[in-house]
């Protein structure tokens, strides 16, 4: 992996949208989460790596009172968009078992290479409120722990837009025409991925500082299949944001860094190589059409 001073150089050069948040992920054992007490258990191993580092964390006043959203992805038949690096998802949050009554509609495009991710304009055609997110997600490597590979993360957040997603990509790109690049028929039908529909419940634990006004918000979760009755995976992820990452000092990010490889090594028994949760949910069906393996 780069340093993330090359990074900088080449941020410089992005134009208006720039990576302004890191975002470490790491994918847990789903058997482990069958109540709260998963939860518990998972951050007292993650503190005993925070304290060998030397570590603060501002604890959450209410870090093990769980939210639960319902998250649900939407592609074509063939997953045209996913096996083209892009990602449709719609999260509703819910308040005490109630849905609240507006949604968050993401959409996305993922790619290992910053500059590609930066070249794709998630910019949406539509009115209204919209958020644009470009970030640097680090993930696990595929097949060994204490280690970690970059994935770029460029997309557009929308609070509940007035678009049908179970009608023809047609309607979809004309909200994000950067979808016109794609071949695909206009009329072809959009429907939820696999027929999944994924509940999370998420705990904010609550920010760990890695010196220098250089903090993340961490966070557990776990998704479970509501149709299968089956939990996929956990996760543990810390989201760090900034202005500018080339002014955030190398000693900060390189302390973050080394957190995240020793709580692999130290939480070992916890941790799920292999996949990631978008993928484990485009593969839970019949996969003959799925090509990109994130």
């Amino acid at each position: 992996m780069r340093s993330h001073i090359s990074k900088n150089a080449e941020t410089r050069h992005l134009g208006a949208d720039v990576v302004h948040y890191r975002e470490y992920k790491i994918l847990l054992q789903p058997d482990r989460f069958t109540s709260r007490q998963g939860f518990l258990d998972f951050w007292n191993c993650a503190s005993k790596t925070l304290k060998k580092l030397g570590l603060k964390v501002d604890i959450d006043p209410r870090a093990f009172d769980s939210q639960v959203r319902e998250v649900l992805f939407y592609d074509t038949p063939e997953f045209d968009l996913y096996n083209h690096h892009f990602i449709l998802r719609k999260r509703t949050f819910y308040d005490q078992g109630w849905p609240r009554p507006g949604h968050e509609l993401t959409f996305k495009y993922r790619a290992p290479e910053l500059k590609d991710a930066a070249a794709v304009d998630v910019h949406p055609q539509l009115g209204g409120h919209d958020e644009i997110k470009f970030k640097e997600e680090l993930l696990l490597e595929r097949d060994r722990l204490g280690g970690m590979r970059s994935v770029y993360s460029h997309g557009c957040v929308l609070t509940s837009p007035n678009i049908e997603l179970e009608r023809g990509i047609e309607d979809i790109t004309r909200a994000f025409p950067t979808l016109k690049k794609i071949d695909i028929r206009p009329r072809t039908k959009m429907a939820l991925v696999n027929n999944v529909a994924v509940e999370e419940v998420q705990s904010t634990i609550g920010m760990i500082h890695f010196h220098h006004h250089f903090k993340g918000k961490a966070t557990i979760a776990i998704w479970r299949s509501r149709a299968l009755e089956k939990s996929l995976a956990g996760e543990f992820a810390f989201q760090c944001k900034f202005d500018r990452l080339e002014d955030v000092p190398a000693e900060s990010i390189e302390l973050s860094e080394e957190f995240y490889k020793k709580v692999q090594l130290d939480c070992a028994e916890w941790i799920k190589l292999g996949t990631t949760k978008t993928a484990m949910v485009y593969g839970l069906g019949d996969n003959n059409h799925l090509k990109n393996r994130e």
